[in-house]
């Protein structure tokens, strides 16, 4: 017997060695016929063990990875021998386990009566995670049915309990690990898109609450086994980290170009996995609170009966064809994507400035159906685009969701050559892609020290898009950052800004860390480069988001502190004044006749004009969204209060605005105020009840914030994120000579304007005028202001309104 027992394990070990060594079979082929191999001699040991000691009641079980069938060259052999208290077991488990490491393979195993194996699974969670994949390999098959059915049995029934604890244990081992797809030498098991996740995917659908989103799944952890395969069999070790110095040889044995070819694959195959799983999680999470939130009214109808149906979930609006809805952003029910263009921007807009996540359903009906957008994009297409590069944080989880479906792909095409590639500098903690979403998260914080929130933004997404290409990155991008500029419709003026912006984004930081700064020269060539204030205070800030997106080791105290010194001695020696003068026009026929019937009437008059896209050489703060909607009213105190509160009462977003006073028949000022707006979601308001509501507004009889109030208490707003506060300053002098300019740079939002003009009413100023800016989420406005006497306001003084109207917005 001993002498046909170590024949079959030469036997076994030579097949193992040819199956192994022949480079034509690889893959999930070569995994299942190692898998059939190991069972077949398992099998027959099992079987002559039994005979020699006399067993009768047991089974050999194979679980975890090789219970699925999937043996990897230097995988553990997972076994799990059952019996029903036979006594001969252990001389049964001894002529089992000694032959397998006599061959010099790993074993992972345990011996257990059907009792003890429940009971050890309802105490860890590994252990019944493993049982889930059982299968029988020798013995009675009827103990291992028996188990399996157990098994699944109770991990379905303590589904509401035993998966909250999967999913923490899978976001421990997250944290620990890392996330496979930005990691230089990952562990393709254990960090977070590994094959754990694709694991406990597997025992999230054996649960039955939910299951993970399929397309792709599969292949995605195919692509992790084959690579681990060829791991093992470059380093003789059961490893699952892919180190450096393993890469290359890993790349050739799977058919790959080279190390940074394996390292795109493997991340491509993570974040599928990764994605799925948080799909996967949030619909657990919302089954589980379901439950939980059922009414049990068993008792009051009847046995047997359930409570009646409940009110469908609410649906909350978000923005035009988009809702809230359990958690995520969902498209509405009146949207149709197949004729809007716009709405897989507007959609995840929304979804990351209210903080939640895009749902899959949403995200892959916009994939299929909506049409691609014209070049060059509509104004709102890229107002949405910035508005979602803004949302902070928030913005990963959607902008990962667009991924996942190739909407990004498709409406930036340039960013698949940046899409999970590698950056192998210790320095950078992420692919470029990821990097370059990072900077934008990093850039959404610093948007109050700028002037064009939607350059800096635009800039942090496009400043690497050249590491595709080669040569250097810098000057790459530079072509590449204009091109897309211009796809997405921004003017010449500011596709040439972006393009510098990306040309020399690491100029600053280079020249404040290897110059010496007291040279003139230094400080002369940089200023020469960026030519104004206000690309100088865009570069300054795309530099420091960068930095804080690369790496701990790429900011630090010290280099914030050469950073700024070089820029301050870089704005010295540029011209100051980085807002423009209020426009001195005259007014147009229409304005002037508005102006004269309103001074007539003593009441406003309004009109309402659809507007075209601008001219190429247009400015960008003037292109026109929605709109125009042109007021004429008797000037008074609180004049812009009044008007934007009731624009806000009627769901109207102000995108610009301009506000000036004349006299046109030598009556009294005439406030003229040129809107440009759009509606929150639905349709606009009908001129005559926006004018009936100005009429009430002006005369007293309608109470704005009483009104405002009452819509939040009804319709409350998702607190979405947290955006920088506001931030008011006075502009610097030579802004103009007649009034005072204060600058107020905050999140936009409903009722922002009226807030805004309440507090300078408050402050006893007078507005002479003003140009008001939405950028994306940012609103960018300049007030003139002047003082009871006409004349702008001392230092002092202006300095306290900007106190009290910052301290109002906050």
């Amino acid at each position: 017997m001993t002498d046909s027992v170590e024949a079959q394990d030469s036997s076994y070990a030579a097949a193992r060695l040819r199956l192994l060594t022949q480079e034509a079979q690889s893959g999930p082929p070569r995994r299942a016929a190692l898998a059939a191999l190991t069972d077949q001699w398992l099998a027959a040991l099992a079987t002559s063990a039994a005979e020699a000691t006399g067993t009768g009641g047991f089974a050999l079980l194979a679980v975890g990875g090789y219970g699925r069938g999937e043996l990897s060259p230097r995988s553990d052999l997972d076994l799990v021998l059952l019996h029903d208290n036979e006594k001969s077991v252990a001389a049964l488990a001894d002529r089992l386990w000694y032959p397998v490491w006599d061959l010099g393979l790993a074993l992972d195993h345990s011996v257990r009566t059907p009792a003890e194996a429940l009971k050890a699974a309802a105490e860890d969670l590994k252990v019944q995670l493993g049982l889930l994949d059982a299968r029988h390999l020798a013995g009675d098959p009827a103990l291992t049915s028996a188990l399996r059915g157990s098994v699944l049995a109770d991990w379905r029934n303590q589904a509401p309990k035993r998966l909250p604890a999967l999913h923490e244990m899978c976001q421990e081992r997250a944290e620990r690990q890392g996330e496979l797809s930005y990691l230089l030498e990952p562990d393709l098991k254990e960090a977070r898109g590994g094959l754990r996740d694709a694991t406990a995917l597997r025992a999230v659908a054996a649960s039955w609450l939910a299951d993970a989103p399929r397309e792709g799944l599969e292949a995605a952890r195919t692509t992790l086994l084959d690579t681990r395969d060829a791991l093992h069999l470059a380093t003789g070790r059961a490893t699952d980290r892919l180190a450096l110095q393993e890469q290359d040889q890993v790349a050739d044995a799977l058919g790959l170009l080279d190390a940074d070819a394996l390292l795109r694959q493997v991340y491509e195959a993570a974040r599928r996995i990764a994605y799925a799983s948080d799909v996967t999680w949030r619909e657990v999470g919302r089954v589980l609170r379901s439950r939980q939130q059922r009414p049990r009214r068993r008792g009051l109808l009847g046995r047997g009966r359930t409570s009646p149906a409940g009110h469908a979930p609410e649906r909350v609006p978000l923005a035009d064809g988009v809702v809230e809805q359990e958690g995520e952003a969902v498209l509405a029910l009146a949207a149709k994507p197949d004729r809007d263009p716009l709405l897989p921007l507007r959609a995840a807009a929304a979804a990351a400035q209210a903080g939640l996540p895009l749902s899959l359903h949403a995200v892959r009906r916009l994939a299929a159906a909506a049409p691609p957008l014209p070049v060059p994009w509509p104004a709102e297409a890229r107002e949405q685009l910035v508005t979602l590069l803004g949302a902070g944080e928030a913005t990963v989880q959607v902008w990962e969701a667009l991924e996942a479906e190739g909407l990004i792909t498709r409406l930036l095409p340039d960013w698949d050559r940046v899409r999970c590639r590698p950056q192998r500098n210790a320095v950078h903690r992420f692919t470029v892609d990821r990097h370059l979403v990072e900077t934008a998260v990093r850039a959404s914080e610093l948007t109050r020290r700028v002037g064009r929130p939607d350059l800096l933004l635009t800039a942090a997404l496009l400043h690497d898009i050249g590491k595709g290409w080669p040569g250097d990155h810098s000057e790459a991008g530079e072509v590449i950052a204009r091109d897309v500029a211009t796809q997405i419709g921004f003017n010449p003026a500011d596709a040439t800004t972006l393009a510098l912006l990306v040309r020399h984004h690491l100029l600053l930081i280079d020249t404040a860390t290897r110059r010496d700064l007291d040279d003139p020269e230094t400080v002369r060539s940089v200023a020469e480069t960026v030519r104004d204030t206000s690309t100088l205070e865009l570069l300054a800030a795309l530099t420091e988001a960068d930095a804080l997106a690369t790496g701990p080791a790429a900011w630090s105290t010290w280099r914030a502190s050469l950073l700024a010194d070089l820029v301050d001695r870089v704005a010295g020696a540029l011209d100051s004044g980085a807002l423009p003068r209020a426009a001195d026009r005259d007014p147009t026929a229409e304005e002037e006749r508005l102006a004269i019937e309103a001074a007539r009437t003593g009441g406003p008059v309004l009109a309402l004009h659809a507007q075209a896209e601008p001219e190429p050489e247009g400015d960008a703060q003037e292109e026109a969204l929605g709109v125009e909607l042109i007021l004429a009213v008797p000037d008074r105190p609180g004049l812009v209060a009044l008007a934007a509160g009731v624009l806000a009462l009627h769901r109207l977003t102000v995108r610009a605005a301009d506000l000036r006073s004349f006299d046109p028949i030598g009556e009294g000022p005439i406030g003229l105020l040129t809107w440009r707006v759009s509606a929150e979601y639905g349709a606009l308001p009908e001129a005559a009840r926006l004018r009936a509501d100005l009429a009430r507004a002006f005369d007293g009889a309608l109470d704005i914030e009483a009104r405002l109030a009452e819509r939040e208490a009804a319709y409350p707003r998702r607190r979405g994120i947290t955006p920088p506060p506001p931030r008011v300053t006075v502009a610097p002098g030579g802004t103009s000579q007649t009034a005072t300019v204060l600058e107020v740079r905050a999140h936009d939002a409903p009722g922002l304007l009226h807030r805004i003009g309440l507090a300078l009413a408050g402050t006893a100023v007078t507005i002479r005028s003003a140009r008001i800016s939405t950028l994306g989420a940012n609103a960018v406005d300049a007030f003139y202001v002047v003082g009871k006497d006409g004349s702008p306001l001392p230092p002092a003084r202006a300095a306290e309104v900007a106190r009290q109207v910052e301290k109002a917005l906050r």
